[in-house]
């Protein structure tokens, strides 16, 4: 080898040593991640193990998070009534309406980049549907849609319409049909709507020419880490490498490996893990440092206008809290989750169970009560 030739090499050889020493000393001196606290973990293993036997329920996972770490996370149950797969703590879940606040956090991105602005019109970003759309509803904004103000009605007569059309202009046709005439309620009152977040959603896919899927895992996903996020029924078909969903019939559980329509995908069909979804929570959570959002927005998203409704969130406050509490909860009649968030005291209490029926709301609340007992070491 020539000696300029093996001075380039040696060159060569010796700075990527230099590179690999250089980035496994950095790596050294960032803090490892911290592991779930094992004695907290266990407390809610056994709270979740009772609740799940007494209840007679399928399957439950519970997690307290903060600002930077998943604190305690365990799970109780079966994937599957009828099978030996147990549930694990790891496995996705179903968050159904919970799913708003990513969609609205999605739109903060649009808004930040001045793509859209909060008070952008649905005729601004639609003109060319002027004369097929009722006219109440042309100057209705992207922040009515995102805060339930939008007059619009809670769901779309069909969401299961026009299911071989490609998945963004099935979601504009299913606007288009369910904006013809004069809104269900007044434009500016409170009245919950999936429509109305899916419509957010079309907006987002109008302006980007791409899909609301790709879209949360450009903008969400990917950026928070959230690397089991996705859509629909977790798991492979007829499969129980993940959870299935159940609906009480006859007094028994079935098993069901289904979810709502594509086209409400911005208002409730999102799943991940628990540990996943406690990253997306802790943006709320003041001590978070996050490139996604600045506090500025992200604190627009938690501000209701009127009521206790702001963007994806219910606002209150809560003794326990020491003050402010953001809360939701989701379902998509098989599944049922709910979060409460204590940015007071960095905290984020998560339960999530593969069942649904009129007892789920009260059992999974009072779940979270004894998360909130549990955090506190009493």
């Amino acid at each position: 080898m020539h000696a300029r030739s093996l001075w380039k090499f040696s060159a060569a050889r010796f700075s990527l040593k230099a590179i690999l020493f250089l980035f496994l000393c950095l790596m050294a001196a960032q803090p490892s991640r911290a592991k779930p606290d094992n004695a907290k973990s266990e407390r809610i293993q056994e709270a979740l193990s009772e609740v799940v036997s007494s209840e007679k329920i399928p399957g439950m996972v519970a997690a307290i998070v903060d600002a930077e770490d998943l604190i305690a996370i365990a799970a109780a149950g079966v994937r599957k009534t009828g099978s030996k797969a147990l549930l694990e703590d790891n496995d996705l879940m179903h968050i159904g309406s919970c799913t708003k606040a990513m969609t609205a956090t999605l739109l903060a991105r649009f808004v930040d980049e001045g793509v859209i602005t909060w008070e952008s019109t649905l005729i601004e970003i639609f003109p060319e549907y002027r004369n097929k759309i009722h006219p109440d509803y042309h100057q209705i904004t992207l922040w009515q849609l995102l805060t339930h103000r939008s007059g619009l009605p809670a769901n779309a007569r069909d969401w299961w319409a026009h299911r071989r059309m490609e998945l963004k202009a099935r979601r504009q046709t299913i606007m288009l049909e369910n904006m013809k005439e004069a809104p269900s309620g007044k434009p500016g009152a409170f009245l919950y709507s999936n429509l109305g977040y899916m419509i957010a959603g079309c907006m987002a896919e109008k302006l980007s020419k791409t899909s609301w899927e790709i879209l949360m895992k450009n903008y969400l996903f990917d950026p928070a880490g959230m690397k089991s996020a996705g859509f629909g029924p977790p798991g492979k078909p007829n499969q129980v490498d993940q959870p299935w969903g159940h609906v009480k019939k006859g007094g028994q559980w079935q098993a069901r490996q289904f979810d709502n329509a594509e086209a409400l995908g911005p208002a409730g069909r999102v799943h991940c893990t628990l540990e996943d979804w406690g990253k997306f929570i802790a943006l709320q959570l003041p001590a978070k440092k996050t490139p996604l959002l600045d506090r500025k927005s992200l604190g627009k998203l938690i501000k209701p206008k009127d009521g206790d409704y702001a963007a994806g969130w219910k606002v209150g406050e809560r003794s326990w809290a020491e003050g402010v509490t953001l809360s939701h909860s989701g379902s998509n009649t098989m599944w049922y989750a709910v979060v409460w968030v204590a940015p007071e005291l960095n905290r984020a209490f998560i339960v999530a169970t593969n069942s649904k029926d009129d007892k789920s709301a009260s059992i999974c609340d009072k779940m979270i009560g004894k998360l909130i007992v549990i955090d506190k070491g009493e």
